[in-house]
């Protein structure tokens, strides 16, 4: 089955025929992860056809990676041409994707990424342009991403997540990843924590909204979470198994995307809180943070938010009631007030997707109301308590609190708030409106103390 399967069983190429419905099938090919990892470099660029390779990476990666990598790839009689960003800082706007096509050497037949998130999102969408074949070089375990098929980019204003095309082999080595800046290897765990939010949400958007889901999928997740946590404590210490643990279960998340062929399995409303502090950094100027580090606040969050969610008893009168006053003129002002000019991007997903209509919001809320319980059972079955991950954090370093990344309780507010706008996805926030309760929330826990 595939919730039982191998990390190299799950890349078999007929794939798996599932009772969902989908025949689940990566394009990846080749996964190596572990010690002296990436001496496995020019074998897997040879196994895809390779003699001439595009390379990118930043400062940093070529310091960790890049230059070995360059260097393996030469002794074995591959050329290289490598494009190192020369910014400090990479970010994943069009500016560097711009620079990457610009650099790009069109006689190349593979292009080789070293790095993490950013990096690997601008590969992959080199890769999806060119069509050429790509291998990512992890240089630390801190997102995902590295076996996803979207790029998550911000375009014009709005944080989304772009098909691409994903790697056919990922290559990270225990020691280089191990080496990693700690706040990476941090990142790496909050985006993990994460799934306990994306998979509950997944499920109550299912009985709700009837939205496609797989339960082994969903499964396989699950697994590679539980193997993240248990294998914490050696993440303080830089264990390179510890590490080489993380990063399978990261690879395994972007599988479980691909599988679904939906980012439902790896993200929901807790990815939103950094997604939003990513919008506003780059609208207002402010220092952007690690996806990993915004996302495990973000899940600590969420999980808080849950625990008094499946204590309610719903009030249909009071749901309706509050979708009834609800006024779509001051919405969209407060949305340009919050985001700027990123916000039209959100305006124009509103008018297309239109949850706030009222006849839709009342035949949600008739589903709500008649599986509450069910929802309820969700809800305990999903997420464990917020005190065991906070603890779990706080165990590495890791940041716990919004006002840590310089957040005051307003922005956090208004951000929990927007967080219901950013996607078409089925969230906690989204089922707190449809309660009636969203504000009411948002007053508990981020109103002044």
């Amino acid at each position: 089955m595939l919730q039982n399967a191998s990390l190299e069983q799950l890349l078999r190429p007929q794939g798996f025929r599932c009772a969902c419905g989908k025949i689940h099938r990566a394009t990846l090919k080749y996964v190596d992860i572990g010690r002296n990892a990436l001496k496995k470099l020019p074998e897997r660029v040879r196994q895809l056809g390779g003699s001439r390779v595009q390379m990118y990476c930043d400062k940093n990666t070529w310091q960790a990676a890049g230059r070995e990598a360059e260097i393996l790839l030469q002794q074995a009689g591959i050329d290289c041409r490598c494009y190192c960003f020369p910014q400090e800082r990479v970010y994943a706007d069009a500016a560097p994707v711009g620079q990457a096509a610009m650099h790009f050497d069109h006689s190349c037949d593979l292009i080789v990424g070293v790095g993490t998130g950013t990096i690997n999102d601008i590969c992959k969408i080199m890769v999806g342009i060119s069509g050429r074949p790509y291998i990512i070089v992890g240089t630390a375990p801190s997102m995902d991403g590295f076996a996803s098929d979207t790029s998550s980019m911000v375009v014009d204003g709005l944080k989304s997540s772009l098909p691409s095309a994903g790697a056919q082999a990922i290559i990270g080595d225990s020691e280089i990843l191990a080496a990693a800046p700690m706040d990476m290897i941090r990142a790496g765990v909050g985006d993990m924590l994460a799934k306990y939010i994306s998979i509950c949400e997944w499920r109550l958007s299912h009985e709700i909204n009837g939205e496609y889901y797989c339960p082994q999928v969903a499964q396989l997740v699950r697994n590679s979470l539980q193997t993240c946590v248990a294998h914490a404590d050696g993440l303080a210490a830089r264990d390179p198994e510890a590490v080489q643990h993380v990063m399978e279960g990261l690879v395994l998340s972007g599988l479980a995307m691909g599988f679904a062929g939906v980012t439902r399995p790896a993200s929901g409303m807790e990815h939103y809180f950094s997604h939003l502090w990513d919008m506003r950094a780059l609208e207002f100027g402010w220092e952007e943070h690690l996806h990993g580090e915004q996302v495990g606040i973000g899940t600590l969050l969420s999980l808080k938010i849950y625990e008094r969610l499946r204590c309610v008893q719903p009030d249909r009168q009071k749901a309706l009631a509050a979708a009834a006053t609800f006024s779509l003129p001051d919405w969209e002002e407060e949305m340009r007030a919050f985001l700027g000019s990123s916000a039209e991007g959100i305006i124009a997903l509103e008018q297309k997707e239109g949850k706030f209509d009222r006849g839709k919001h009342a035949m949600r809320l008739e589903v709500i109301l008649q599986k509450w319980p069910l929802l309820q059972q969700i809800m305990r079955e999903e997420l464990p308590e917020a005190q065991m991950v906070e603890s779990l954090l706080k165990k590495l370093g890791a940041k716990t609190e919004p006002q840590q990344l310089g957040l005051d309780q307003e922005t956090v507010r208004r951000t929990f708030i927007a967080t219901k706008d950013i996607r078409d996805k089925y969230i906690g926030s989204r089922l707190l409106w449809d309660l009636g309760l969203l504000e009411e929330f948002a007053d508990f826990f981020f109103g002044q103390k």
